[in-house]
Parts: C-alpha cells; structure tokens; sequence
C-alpha cells in the first residue's frame, strides 16, 4: 500500500517537475529570443547608419565631380568662345586684305589697258611713219636695210678686216704674258694611239655539263664561291661560258681566277673552292702591289707610301668607259709632265700628281664620295706634298686651278681621255655626231661642202666664194660654232674650219 502511495506521489512530483521544467525552458527561451531581437535591431540599425553614411558620402563625391565638370565645361566654353573670337577677327582681316587685293587688281588692270591702248597708238604712229618713209624711198623697210649694211660692208670691209687683224695682233701680245695658258690649252688638240684594255667577267667553259658541277649539290659549290668572294655568278647567260658579276673589280678578278684554277683541276667541292679562293686572293694581291711598283717604276715617281702605291695598283682591275685606269694615270703622268717641261712648270708635281689624280677610284666603291674628294683624303692622310694634291684636285674643275701644274694635269686628263679611240663609244653614237656635225654647217647659205675630220674633232668647211667674202666667212665660223655648242655634246672642242678659196682660170689660145 505505502508502496503505490510513494509510487503516487513519484509520479506526482515528477510531473510537477516536468511542468516547471517545461515553464523554466520556456521563460529562458523568451529572454533568450529578446537578447537576440536586440541584437538584430542593433545590427539593423548600425546598417541603416552606415547605409547614410555611404550615401552622404556619395552625395558629397557627386556634387564634388559635378563641380569639377561644369569648371572644365565652363573653361573649355571660355576656350570655344575666344577661338570664335579670334577667327572672326582673322576673318574680318582676309576680307579687308582681299577687298584691298581687288581693288589693287582693278587699278592695275585699269593701267594695263591704258598701256596697252597707248602702246597701240604708239605702233599704229610708228606703223605710219615706216609707210611714209617707204612711200618718199621707194624701198622696203627690209631692203633699205640690207642695202644700207650692203653698201657698208662694200665700203668698209677693208677697214673691218684690217680693225680683226690689229685685234687679233694685239690679243697675241697681251697674251704673251700668258704663255704657259694659251700653250696648254692649245695642246689639248694633241691626240695619241694606244690599244685598250679592259677587264673581263666571263669566263668560258670547256663543256656545258661543267656548269652542273660548279652549281654543286642542292647549289652548295656556287654558293660557296659566292659567299667567299663576294661575286654573283651567272650560270644560263651563255652556252659553254659563266658571267662573274659584281661591282669591285678587285673581288671580280679573284673570283674568276679561282673558277678558273677549279674548272682546270675539275675538282669542285666546298673545300677545294675555298683554298683556291685564298690562293686567287694571295695572287691577286700579288698582282696589285706589282702592278703599283712597276707604275712607279715606269713613271719614275719616289718616295711614295707603300699603302698609295697598293692602292694605285689596284686600278690595274679598275675601267672607265674601257679604258684601264691604271694605263691612264701613267699616261696621264708621262703627259703631264712632258707638257711641264715644255712651258717650264715643274715637271715633279705635274708627275706625280698626274700618276695620282684618279687614286680615289680605287676605293670610291667603298668609301662615299667623288673619287676626287677621296684622293685628297688619301694624299693628305699618307703626308704628300701639298702642292701635289693641289695640281691634281682640279682635273675635273671641281675645284679651281691654283697653279699652273693644276691646268696641266687637267689637260693631260682630257687628252687621255678624250681622244679617239681612248674610250669605248659605239659606232652609231660616233657617226651620228659626225653627221650632225656636217648638218649643222650645210644648213647655213653659202656652204658648198662640209667634212667632219679628227674623230668629230674638226669640221673643214667649203664655201662658195662668190656668195661668201673674207668678212663673211669669219662672221660663218662663228655662227656655226655658236650653233654646235647649243645643239651637241661632245668631249674637248672642236674645231670650225672655214675655207674660201677663188680659183680663176683662163685659156691662152
């Protein structure tokens, strides 16, 4: 029995329990869920302050860039208008200028009509006068004329002839004074023979199937060769023959003596092409430096460098218009000097500056500059004499003569080069110049005959003496040199020759 009353009153309190334990949880939970809302309302309303915050802050920037902005706007405005400003300005004086233009234009125009109407009334006046002259002479404007210079020459023409002669008498004596300058630039007529020489790029081969084994492999031999010499080797330009191109002749020279050596030996392989390159190479500067002592050897020009004297030896591979340029400067040396001894000049500094007024070719491809300017340099860096390098500088009037060894050395020049037969020229250049040479003078009243003489040098002209006097024949020459100087080109100059000749025959019967 006490033991349900104790069970009873267990299951009593345990309920009792349970139910303020429920209540207990359920008032904590309460004060818990306010502690929470709380917090979130705390939370909520920091984020609402940050919120106006940031936006003040926003607010501020963009009336900030607002500010800024409508500054830049209202400059730029500022700018807009001051440039309007400006150009209106400009505009208003282009318009003034030009209304001041057109009215200056009018003006003029105005006195060119006035001047034109006067210089009208002015002919028509003159116009009149000629006809009443005519009318009272009875002879034309034209015919008084030639009549009036008819009668003075008849008149006058043994006066006029004897004024040329003492003219001519006293030209020569003031010119006495001058020997050496008259003697040198009457030289220049002077011509000489001498076979040319020029340097040959092919090189021809005993067999067609040889080209094959100079093109080597995929191109390897030829190749090969052109990048140890610095050449371009053309192969399909000629049967049995190759073309060795480029522009030092130097470099030309050694490639083809080394084609030359392989194609005799018929053993062509990369190897083989370079040793005979260093052989050519060898040889070739061999060549050089003995073809430079033999020129001054031959010339008999001294103390020169060793390096002057390899550069001149390098024209022996160098052409101008197929002369070889190394036989002209000896040329050029020996004529030069024979000219010095001639009229007195020093005959030393004519020598040498004659052997070495065209030393710049042999560096000119290499070096920028005329082959003048170059020589110079050289000269001057390997200590020649001054005087030397200024009796060779103006071979080419590019600088004026300061001595008479300079006048002399530039006539030597031109009577190397200009010659006949001294440099190439094709024959149909040739003898159109001499056909426009005779037509030029059989163009003129009075010729009979005209020959071009001397290469193109000299034209003889024959004149029919019954049309054509003494005085008539010298005003002719002059007419026709004047003429061929304006119409042709030609090296030196040329000489007109006229020539009346009066032939009377008579029969005794």
């Amino acid at each position: 029995m006490n033991q349900y009353i104790l069970l009873i009153i267990g299951i009593l309190f345990l309920s009792l329990g349970s139910i303020l334990g429920y209540y207990a949880r359920q008032s904590i939970a309460k004060k818990q869920a306010g502690t929470l809302e709380a917090k979130l309302q705390k939370k909520v309303l920091k984020a609402k302050q940050d919120a106006e915050t940031i936006l003040s802050d926003a607010q501020q920037k963009a009336r900030q860039v607002l500010s800024e902005t409508q500054k830049e706007i209202d400059g730029r405005r500022y700018e807009v208008v001051k440039t309007e400003r400006l150009l209106l300005k400009r505009e208003n004086i282009v318009d003034q200028k030009l209304s001041s233009f057109e009215r200056n234009q009018k003006e003029l125009e105005a006195k060119v009509e006035r001047l034109r109407a006067v210089k009208e009334s002015l002919e028509k006046l003159r116009q009149e006068a000629i006809a009443n002259l005519e009318k009272v002479a009875k002879l034309s404007k034209e015919e008084a004329k030639k009549e009036l210079i008819s009668n003075l020459e008849k008149e006058y023409q043994q006066e006029i002839l004897e004024k040329l002669r003492k003219l001519e008498r006293d030209g020569w004596e003031k010119y006495e004074q001058k020997a050496k300058e008259i003697l040198t630039s009457a030289i220049q007529k002077m011509a000489l023979n001498q076979a040319q020489e020029i340097t040959t790029t092919s090189l021809n081969l005993p067999s067609e199937e040889i080209k094959g084994r100079i093109i080597g492999k995929e191109g390897r031999n030829i190749r090969t060769l052109e990048r140890l010499t610095g050449v371009e080797v053309i192969i399909d330009e000629a049967p049995e023959a190759v073309v060795i191109s480029a522009f030092d002749p130097v470099r030309r020279q050694i490639a083809k003596m080394a084609l030359e050596k392989l194609v005799q030996d018929g053993r062509i392989q990369p190897a083989r092409i370079e040793e005979q390159v260093q052989k050519a190479e060898a040889e070739i500067s061999k060549q050089i430096n003995e073809a430079g002592e033999q020129a001054v050897y031959d010339t008999g020009v001294i103390g020169l460098n060793p390096r002057i004297v390899q550069l001149l030896g390098r024209l022996k591979f160098r052409t101008s218009y197929g002369q070889n340029a190394l036989l002209h400067s000896i040329e050029v040396a020996h004529l030069a000097a024979a000219l010095a001894a001639e009229i007195g000049a020093n005959v030393s500094i004519c020598k040498k500056a004659g052997l070495l007024h065209d030393v710049g070719k042999s560096v000119d491809h290499q070096i920028e500059g005329s082959h003048v300017d170059i020589g110079i340099k050289i000269l001057e860096k390997f200590g020649v004499e001054k005087e030397v390098a200024d009796a060779m500088k103006s071979h080419h009037e590019e600088y004026p003569y300061s001595t008479i060894e300079s006048m002399i050395v530039q006539v030597a020049d031109q009577i190397s080069g200009a010659r006949p037969g001294a440099r190439k020229d094709t024959l149909e250049n040739y003898l159109k110049r001499l056909g426009d040479l005779e037509k030029i003078a059989l163009n003129f009243p009075g010729v009979e005959k005209a020959w071009a003489l001397q290469a193109g040098r000299e034209i003889r002209i024959f004149v029919k003496p019954e049309e054509i006097d003494d005085l008539g024949a010298r005003s002719l020459a002059k007419a026709i040199a004047q003429q061929i100087q304006e119409e042709l080109r030609y090296p030196g100059e040329i000489k007109v020759n006229v020539i009346r000749e009066l032939r009377v025959i008579e029969h005794a019967r």
